[in-house]
């Protein structure tokens, strides 16, 4: 079986993992039956770890009872690292998106993202075979 590869940005993996949303559970589907294979980088878990961290984020994780380890430990599940890929012919307005970009073109993978400095980029993507979503 031959698995799409997926690169998926911050905020979707706390969609997935941390809120529950509902827009997000055909991908946490996909994920736990393994129909994905989502590609990160160590600097994207190292970001994931540092938001987990916000201010914002930390009553969240309480509320839905969650501590970081869990958090990251469903990363490490879902995730396959693979090298931070070589800059992209395309920049992002956002330095902190650039590397979901670079990883998207560099395996030609959809990018999952909500983020604007990113989706405004579809169509520049798109020519670079990478598809760009805001959920599965």
């Amino acid at each position: 079986m031959t698995r799409e590869l997926i690169v998926i940005d911050t905020n979707i993996v706390l969609d997935v993992v941390v809120f529950g949303d509902a827009a997000a559970l055909p991908l946490k589907q996909a994920l736990e039956c393994g129909k994905l294979d989502w590609l990160a980088t160590p600097p994207m878990r190292d970001e994931l770890e540092r938001v987990l961290a916000y201010a914002q984020i930390v009553p969240r994780l309480a509320f839905y009872k969650l501590k970081v380890e869990d958090v990251l430990a469903a990363f490490d599940k879902h995730a396959r690292i693979v090298e931070v890929a070589a800059k992209a012919p395309v920049t992002c307005s956002d330095a902190d998106d650039q590397g979901f970009i670079d990883l998207a073109v560099a395996h030609k993978a959809m990018l999952l993202s909500k983020d604007k400095a990113v989706t405004s980029m579809t169509k520049r993507l798109l020519a670079y075979g990478v598809v760009v979503r805001r959920t599965l």
